[in-house]
């Protein structure tokens, strides 16, 4: 049962936001190619897209930001928040200023192809809270992708999924924000804020989609396997199954195998940890 009741007919087509943060490392050519795969290039738009920008950003970041607002064909705010606190933080301060209640979630670095939300908003009108989908990963080259992330599809292999890692990926993310306020939003857990949030609105009833298609280019750098290592991250893990656990999502063995499994993971090999993650959200080359 969803969170929110379907659209009515006088709803339909429903406008909604794009919410994309942006902070220091992001760059001006890949802010501006997110906002126009997420604004004009798509075959059904959003009505405004909301930049957060979380703390101090460089220079050429700023005067982007600013034609943007001043340029875009689409209507494109700008919210400041002075000092960086993070992703958690920064949707939290942002998700109650978008103008509409269906909000789609974007990466300041990413690309969404033009039939993106063509193919996710029916199912937002059709009843559901939170819709997200398969993610091509790609490099320099968008057209070159270089791996495929599929996502999960059915509400039986989400809810089973998400016991043991994250079904939904963030950045392909469409949600209602009543339906992620409900359950009281984003939350402070490193790392794993989105994680966090959708397990608390599948463990409070919520209907939860994914599209089988990739709908988004993910961009993937370098070092991004050899963040997922260390002790940092491993006492992420360590909080974030700790939640799961009292929330009672996972039992006891669930839990064990979770933290042996995915904290053993944060010590192998780079080439290990990489090999191993593609295994674990279904990569394909």
């Amino acid at each position: 049962m969803a969170l929110a009741d379907p659209l009515t007919p006088a709803q339909l087509p429903a406008r909604f936001s794009v919410l994309i943060p942006v902070y220091a490392a992001d760059t001006a050519e890949r802010i501006r190619r997110a906002v126009e795969s997420n604004s004009v290039e798509q075959t059904r738009p959003p009505a405004e897209v909301l930049l957060v920008q979380d703390g101090p950003v460089p220079a050429s970041v700023t005067a982007e930001l600013e034609r943007l607002a001043k340029e875009s064909p689409i209507p494109v705010r700008v919210l400041r928040i002075p000092e960086n606190g993070g992703l958690a933080q920064a949707l939290t301060v942002a998700l109650p200023r978008c103008a509409y209640d269906v909000v789609a979630r974007a990466d300041a670095d990413d690309v969404s192809y033009p039939r993106r939300f063509e193919r996710q908003l029916p199912l937002i009108e059709d009843g559901a809270d939170l819709v997200g989908a398969s993610m091509h990963e790609i490099g320099d080259d968008e057209t070159r992708p270089v791996a495929l992330r599929t996502a999960p599809v059915g509400a039986a292999r989400i809810a089973a999924v998400s016991r043991y890692r994250n079904p939904i990926s963030h950045p392909t993310v469409v949600l209602r924000r009543s339906a992620a306020l409900v359950v009281g939003g984003y939350e402070e857990v490193p790392m794993a804020e989105d994680y966090w949030l959708w397990t608390r609105m599948l463990h409070a009833g919520a209907d939860v989609r994914n599209v089988a298609e990739p709908l988004v280019g993910y961009r993937v750098s370098a070092g991004s396997y050899e963040r997922r290592g260390g002790y940092r991250v491993l006492r992420a893990e360590l909080t974030l199954q700790h939640r799961l656990r009292t929330l009672g999502h996972v039992g006891f063995l669930q839990w064990a195998v979770n933290v042996m499994v995915r904290g053993g993971y944060r010590f192998v090999p780079l080439r290990v940890r990489e090999t191993a993650y593609r295994l674990m959200v279904g990569h394909r080359h």
